[in-house]
């Protein structure tokens, strides 16, 4: 058994309607505590990376390991319009700042999740969270299939690693792991602002055959072509995995970020984006990274993170 700490589900409370009977259920009616026996129907597993070891080693502003809390607070009161299953496996914490320990318990979660049957989402958390995502997914997959990495970002996250990771690093590393084990990296970075990215990130994504599109390109206009791109990048690949860092939305949708989008992505072009992903039928696992509810302005930014999992599970 991996080292989690026990599902609290006293996180999930909130409104009732009686007088509408069934059709008035809201997530905190329906979300069960995962049964770590491995006996429950297949569904959407939540697991929280309680952690943002990574942003402070990237010198960004923490606060973003008290995201899958306020993550779930703001899904509790969420109407239901889902036909499967939802559990709650629980946190993993990272409060010692051993991030690669977290990263091998997330692997570990992930891979079980999966294992049986599960849709895992993964709420972070700095987007260190990505490593010990794909690793999760990675373990389960063992090399059957190519895996293809979407992440809506304003940044690559492709930084080196050089002593340590951080919430820079995680592509980075994971096209490390991909060569040491001779399988393609095959990632797509959906909404990079150039202003963020020094040209070493840019000249690191073309060598290692990123996809990407500025954020600048990301506009309803726009909205065919990129389907049709994505369409592409989805026909080489057997599974997906969707990492969403919420600074690729514009600061006025989410400030509450580490570092808020002088432009961003609006959410007309990334939910139909997501919705095209997840009509492929190759989604395997998503995660939320980089929400910083200290740094939230009347909870404006978890209520994005709560719709942006609603789209993620319907």
């Amino acid at each position: 058994m991996d080292k989690f700490n026990p599902v609290d589900m006293s996180v999930w409370q909130g409104r009732q309607d009686p007088e509408d009977g069934e059709l008035a259920l809201r997530w905190h009616d329906k979300v069960q505590p995962w049964p770590q026996a491995g006996s429950a129907a297949p569904g959407v597993a939540l697991v929280g990376f309680a952690c943002d070891e990574g942003v402070r080693r990237n010198k960004g502003r923490v606060g973003a390991a008290g995201a899958p809390l306020a993550v779930r607070k703001l899904l509790a009161n969420s109407t239901w319009h889902l036909g499967r299953p939802v559990y709650d496996s629980g946190d993993v914490h990272c409060e010692d700042g051993d991030l690669d320990a977290a990263h091998g318990r997330l692997a570990e979660r992930v891979a079980r999740l999966l294992d049986e049957g599960h849709f895992p989402l993964v709420l972070g958390g700095g987007h260190e969270v990505a490593f010990g995502s794909w690793s999760g997914l990675n373990r389960h997959l063992a090399g059957r299939g190519r895996v293809g990495i979407i992440n809506f970002d304003a940044h690559f996250d492709l930084r080196m690693k050089l002593e340590q990771a951080s919430s820079g690093t995680p592509f980075f590393q994971i096209a490390e792991q991909c060569a040491a084990q001779g399988s393609p990296f095959t990632y797509a970075c959906l909404g990079v602002a150039e202003t963020a990215n020094t040209q070493a990130l840019f000249a690191r994504a073309e060598a290692l055959g990123v996809w990407h599109v500025l954020d600048e390109a990301m506009t309803p206009a726009e909205l065919p072509a990129l389907l049709s791109r994505l369409d592409a990048f989805i026909a080489c690949c057997d599974h997906l995995y969707l990492t969403i860092d919420l600074d690729v939305l514009p600061a006025a949708v989410m400030p509450g970020v580490s570092a808020p989008a002088a432009r961003g992505v609006e959410l007309a072009v990334i939910e139909p984006l997501i919705a095209h992903i997840r009509a492929s039928g190759k989604l395997r696992l998503a995660d939320l990274a980089e929400y910083n509810p200290s740094l939230d302005q009347d909870n404006r930014s978890a209520r994005v993170a709560a719709r942006l999992v609603h789209q993620l599970t319907k």
